[in-house]
């Protein structure tokens, strides 16, 4: 999946990261700090700073103070981080669908139930029912 989230974006100058990253940043309700936003995606604080750094040197996001902590500064998409993450997703659209053609929504459900459960597994929570 990553790999193919990669093709799909380089002609936009992303990577697979970066467009969540992106999509991370742009899905908050308010802007938030790095450490934050590593939370919301379950990644490496560390990992998600050295991209945040990449994608504002590209002009993608900015960094805005923090009323609430001097150091850990906001960080907020910029309009060209907004069109980059919103081209991504014109293209994902059509890739998702066709990822999709030929299965039953039989199969995608019991899939989705799968990938829930599992992931239920994974997180250490028992209860798959109330997660599904």
């Amino acid at each position: 999946m990553l790999t193919s989230g990669d093709r799909l974006v380089a002609p936009l100058g992303l990577t697979s990261a970066r467009w969540h990253v992106l999509g991370t940043i742009g899905a908050s309700e308010r802007p938030q700090p790095v450490a934050w936003l590593a939370r919301d995606m379950g990644a490496n604080r560390q990992n998600v700073q050295r991209i945040v750094n990449d994608l504002e040197k590209e002009g993608l996001v900015a960094f805005a103070a923090n009323p609430h902590h001097r150091r850990a500064q906001l960080v907020v998409l910029t309009e060209r981080g907004r069109n980059t993450y919103d081209a991504a997703m014109h293209l994902q659209a059509p890739w998702a669908s066709g990822l999709a053609d030929g299965l039953e929504v039989s199969e995608i459900e019991t899939t989705h139930h799968v990938m829930k459960a599992l992931l239920c597994k994974l997180e250490g929570s028992e209860d798959v029912g109330e997660q599904a």
